[in-house]
């Protein structure tokens, strides 16, 4: 179970203890979930021809189903998004970056940078390395609740709006700005994604996953199994 507690200090993706660990990838398929409907998708997100946000390695789908097993009576899971390729990645982050830098023109490069990774993993990492998007390995997903008619319950904020929330504070799993009702529905997710063997990034109240570094990190694992998908 996770405890929301606000007081919860937040690990960056691109932190350098997730950074330095190790992928042993596994070659799991990468499967697509728009043919079932135990799990609710959509609208495709970001852009209005994206044909990849419902692709995820199969381990995660499974575990997504047991998470959401794990719902009281009359919650389901709705996917916002799975995989992310590495083009959309680099075009939300410099979006992120560009909404930041102007809403904050004296910041320094590497201020605005760790800014905008608060809320989406770069490409490419401050010191010009390689980075490995959680969302480009196919472990990364963002869900959110939604009531037995599908209907949106209130988390707060909406996943497809996070690019308003200008300093995060609302999309953080433990903010302390939300309604009562918000946190509540917050930990009834959590509680479920948790004993499926999913981890949060603490930043993103909508963003699990499993097999990937962030996942190890907090699994206290040697090593990722799934790596970015090209």
């Amino acid at each position: 179970m996770l405890n929301i507690s606000t007081d919860t200090k937040i690990i960056s993706l691109v932190d350098p203890q997730i950074l330095s660990i190790e992928i042993e990838e596994n070659s799991e398929e990468l499967i697509d979930i728009i043919d079932q409907s135990d799990i609710l998708f959509g609208p495709s997100p970001e852009i209005p021809d994206n044909t990849d946000y419902t692709k995820m390695r199969k381990t995660v789908y499974l575990k997504l189903l047991e998470a959401q097993k794990n719902l009281p009576l009359g919650f389901k899971l709705c996917l916002y998004e799975g995989y992310r390729s590495l083009d959309l990645q680099k075009k939300l982050f410099e979006d992120r970056y560009n909404l930041v830098n102007s809403n904050n023109p004296t910041m320094e490069h590497n201020e605005i940078f760790w800014e905008t990774a608060k809320l989406v993993s770069p490409v490419t990492n401050l010191d010009g390395s390689r980075n490995i998007p959680p969302h480009s390995t196919g472990a990364a997903i963002d869900v959110y609740l939604v009531d037995s008619n599908g209907e949106i319950i209130d988390m707060g904020i909406r996943a497809a709006d996070w690019m308003q929330d200008i300093d995060g504070s609302i999309s953080k799993t433990n903010s302390s700005i939300i309604s009562l009702t918000a946190k509540h529905n917050r930990q009834i997710m959590s509680d479920a994604l948790t004993k499926a063997g999913f981890v949060n990034y603490l930043g993103e109240y909508w963003h699990w996953s499993y097999g990937d570094r962030y996942w190890a990190y907090f699994s206290q694992k040697s090593k990722a199994i799934y790596g970015t998908i090209l």
